[in-house]
């Protein structure tokens, strides 16, 4: 086969075996290609990738489907897609532009096996093939099934569907919204039965699209709105949300995340009514009471008019009965009360108690006088007493008496106040002759003498030093290498280092040494270390 012929052959490999009836994509043979024979001469890199360009876009048809396992995904932060298909023995780039990724219902991942479909083009700009995909659904199963578990599992890890956040339903609601498409069979349902079982119950309809694209946004929006806005519809009790029956696609509206995370957030309790009995959906799961149908949630939502009524009357007539036994018991308890003497004949009571107040009045007369007459007496035994022990001189005689001891005392403090002041005087003198001021004065004349004779004695012992300094100086000099090196010696360093040679055995051939002398240093170089001889 020559070049020409290699120009117009594609290999091109399916990502995973595949029987015969699956594979959608038929390879031409050379003959079929329609590449114009390669011209005469040396071809560019960008002529050579237009030639193979244009070979694989009139070898493929406008759609190839493709097998493999993803591997090396990345969303890339502008919304498109890069992954890689494989199988067993080959690998195949492919690219998903932001406008198809974004209509994904579930999430590709890596090692998940699926169908990509789409155009294969070459990327000029790396000189490689690669798969541009319009299309990704899962191998063996539905798209939307796949995207359904996915969103249940994450959503069931963040604990959504716990009960712990379930909210009670009220038992005798006043106002209910609906959240639905108002043409479809499911409000005819609900406001039917309502109707039917709670007719005095307020109504609400808040009209969404409950399936195509943007339904499952409406459905979210509608569900936040009725719980921002409150005091408008004047307190909502229960929210039913949901459609009649249909087809998953149908149904998707209520399997979006953000519909869930809605329901999740309300604060007013939501019945999901999606579908049929057998359809559950992440709307079902979320919600806090799930109904099989519509009818089943206006059910729910609503007591039987006529069981309410038929507990109140039995109410009532057990209320009835409970208050007339409690008076029947009453009325009894008065009878009894009544029949009491003192309730009989009240006056006789106030007369037996006006006879002990009388008795007792009689009595504290009696002993009042009793007592003064006992005081009389008394006073008439003490009188005579009196009388003969004469108050009056008895006060003359102690006036005396006090007047003596008053001068005794006076006498006494006037001895004992000269004394201690003779006390205080000699103890005056013996402070001052141990008085601090006489002892400060006398330091203060030692301090004096002190400052007269310490400056001699500073002047003396440094003259002592500087002579003792001097004598170190002029030893230290006399053992100086300097005076050494006057005598004729020198120092021999090494240059690199300046570390001093002290033997041969440190030296080698062609080493640099500096000499010191006592002028100054000069550099040498050695020639010979095992010479022996000192002069030639």
């Amino acid at each position: 086969m020559d070049g020409s012929q290699d120009a117009q052959f594609l290999l091109f490999t399916l990502l995973s075996p595949m029987k015969p009836e699956n594979v959608n994509v038929v390879l031409s043979n050379s003959s079929k290609l329609g590449a114009a024979p390669a011209p005469s001469g040396v071809l560019t890199v960008s002529q050579l990738t237009a030639r193979i360009k244009h070979s694989i876009q009139s070898a493929f048809p406008a759609t190839v489907h493709v097998v493999g396992e993803i591997s090396n995904f990345k969303r890339h932060t502008s919304g498109h897609i890069y992954l890689t298909l494989k199988d067993q023995t080959s690998e195949l780039a492919g690219v998903m532009w932001r406008s198809e990724a974004a209509k994904l219902k579930f999430a590709p991942k890596d090692g998940l096996e699926v169908v990509a479909s789409g155009t294969v083009e070459v990327f000029e700009r790396a000189g490689r093939y690669q798969l541009y995909i319009r299309k990704l659904e899962p191998r063996g199963v539905g798209a939307l099934d796949l995207a359904f578990r996915q969103l249940r599992e994450k959503l069931q890890i963040e604990g959504l569907f716990d009960s712990r956040h379930k909210k009670t339903l009220p038992m005798f609601p006043q106002r209910i919204v609906l959240v639905t498409s108002p043409t479809g069979a499911a409000i005819a349902d609900i406001l039917r039965t309502i109707e039917r079982r709670y007719p005095c119950v307020d109504v609400f309809v808040y009209p969404v699209r409950v399936q195509g694209d943007g339904a499952a946004a409406e459905i979210a929006a509608a569900i936040r709105t009725v719980n921002a806005n409150p005091s408008q519809l004047g307190e909502i009790d229960v929210m039913i949300v949901g459609r009649g029956g249909g087809s998953l696609e149908d149904l998707w509206a209520f399997n979006e995340e953000t519909v869930a995370r809605a329901i999740f957030a309300s604060r007013i309790p939501i019945i999901s009514a999606v579908g049929h009995e057998v359809d559950v959906t992440i709307a079902d799961l979320v919600a806090d009471v799930r109904a099989a149908t519509p009818t089943a949630a206006a059910e729910l939502a609503v007591p039987v008019m006529d069981e309410v009524l038929d507990r109140l009357r039995s109410q009532e007539l057990r209320v009835w009965r409970a208050v007339r036994a409690k008076v029947e018991l009453g009325g009894t308890r008065i009878n009894g009360v009544l029949k009491r003497e003192p309730l009989r004949d009240a006056l006789a009571v106030v007369r037996r108690r006006e006879q002990i107040v009388d008795e007792l009045t009689n009595r504290a007369q009696r002993s009042l006088a009793t007592r003064v007459h006992r005081a009389r007496r008394t006073l008439d035994a003490v009188e005579p007493v009196v009388q003969r022990i004469a108050p009056h001189t008895y006060l003359l005689r102690t006036g005396v008496l006090l007047r003596d001891a008053e001068h005794a005392l006076r006498w006494v403090i006037s001895r004992r106040l000269t004394g201690y002041t003779t006390l205080v005087t000699d103890h005056n003198g013996r402070l001052n002759r141990i008085s601090p001021a006489n002892r400060v004065q006398r330091l203060a004349e030692q301090v004096a003498r002190l400052g007269t004779s310490l400056p001699v004695a500073l002047a003396q012992r440094l003259t002592l030093l500087n002579q003792r300094l001097a004598s170190q100086e002029a030893l230290l000099a006399a053992v100086s290498h300097q005076n050494v090196l006057a005598r004729g010696f020198s120092i021999t360093r090494l240059k690199k280092g300046r570390k001093i040679v002290r033997s041969v055995a440190e030296l080698t051939d062609r080493q640099r040494l500096v000499t010191q002398v006592a002028d100054g240093e000069f550099e040498s170089e050695t020639v010979n270390v095992t010479q022996r001889e000192l002069f030639e």
